[in-house]
């Protein structure tokens, strides 16, 4: 399985939000988008990868993008993750039902967990620009999700 390419529309897709309310397509159409798909909340990778991205987050900001963090992990562990960290990117649960969020883009691991990969979706509902690790171990830095930014 690979990661969506650039100028394929992003597929429907419902995850959950921290409160419980559905996050879906329609909820990042008209903005510049981009979901970090990280495999397992508390991991020393996942954890080292939302610190770096919170430090710089005003930059991405300033940019027109919004973050969000995307995994198989229980909306209560993001939160407590999220928490944890006092990171402000928002968290998305694709648990239930479980990975079908990820398997949509491309990247859900025949393990059932995320592969660690970055999707920036247009404004107009459209990717334009993706990646995938070589492997969930490695961390993906920031600089990748600028390159994407300005390759959109």
């Amino acid at each position: 399985m690979s990661v969506l390419q650039p100028g394929t529309p992003a597929p429907e897709f419902t995850l959950q939000r921290e409160d419980g309310e559905a996050f879906t397509k329609d909820d990042f159409t008209g903005r510049t988008t981009v979901l970090v798909f990280y495999p397992f909340a508390f991991s020393p990778v996942c954890t080292d990868q939302l610190n770096l991205y919170e430090e710089v987050l005003d930059q991405f900001t300033a940019q027109g993008a919004t973050l969000y963090g995307v995994s198989c992990d229980s909306s209560w562990s993001q939160r407590a993750f999220r928490e944890k960290l006092g990171v402000t990117i928002e968290q998305l649960s694709d648990f239930e039902p479980k990975g079908a969020t990820c398997a949509a883009f491309g990247v859900l691991h025949e393990g059932g967990f995320p592969q660690r990969a970055l999707v920036i979706v247009g404004p107009d509902g459209v990717i334009s620009w993706s990646y995938q690790a070589p492997s969930p171990g490695d961390l993906p830095g920031a600089n990748l999700i600028f390159d994407g930014l300005a390759a959109a």
